[in-house]
């Protein structure tokens, strides 16, 4: 599956971004090493927003307030040998930042519940952060070998530190 457009490149990540309801978040935590979380996540129609929410009182929590560079991998395995050959895994690179305005919290729970209604009363819950991550890029990987860039912003965008 050789991808020759931007548009298909898109098309892919949203395929795969769409249908799957779990990620792996990675943080770093104060002696710099990685920390890995298994989360729901929601995307934007557009790749630019993946949003998640967590407790406040979370290692990831503490993690994105200490250095809110992350990076999540959604993968689309089933654990079968057929993986080495169909799955996709996107690696996405951003900058975590709490949603804290109203309006931008009704938003975020609107994507985020449409994508997860049973987790309505987690996210009503106000000990749960709203956690917007502006995409910088998009890696998606297929046959394990075709690794494919997506770039959603530029790297020397300081608006979304």
């Amino acid at each position: 599956m050789k991808m020759t457009s931007k548009e298909e490149l898109k098309q892919k990540v949203s395929e795969l971004l769409s249908s799957q309801k779990l990620a792996v978040l990675s943080t770093q935590n104060a002696d710099g090493f990685a920390y890995a979380s298994l989360i729901a996540f929601a995307a934007s129609d557009d790749l630019q927003t993946i949003v998640l929410a967590t407790p406040r009182a979370t290692r990831k929590f503490a993690n994105i307030k200490q250095n809110p560079k992350v990076s999540l991998l959604i993968d689309n395995r089933s654990n079968k040998e057929n993986d080495f050959h169909a799955a996709m895994a996107v690696t996405v690179m951003g900058v975590a930042q709490e949603a804290c305005s109203g309006e931008d919290q009704r938003g975020l729970a609107a994507l985020y519940l449409k994508k997860h209604p049973y987790l309505e009363a987690f996210l009503r819950s106000p000990t749960t952060a709203f956690i917007r991550i502006p995409v910088m890029r998009y890696y998606l990987v297929s046959r394990f070998q075709e690794v494919m860039e997506l770039h959603i912003r530029d790297e020397n965008d300081l608006s979304v530190i």
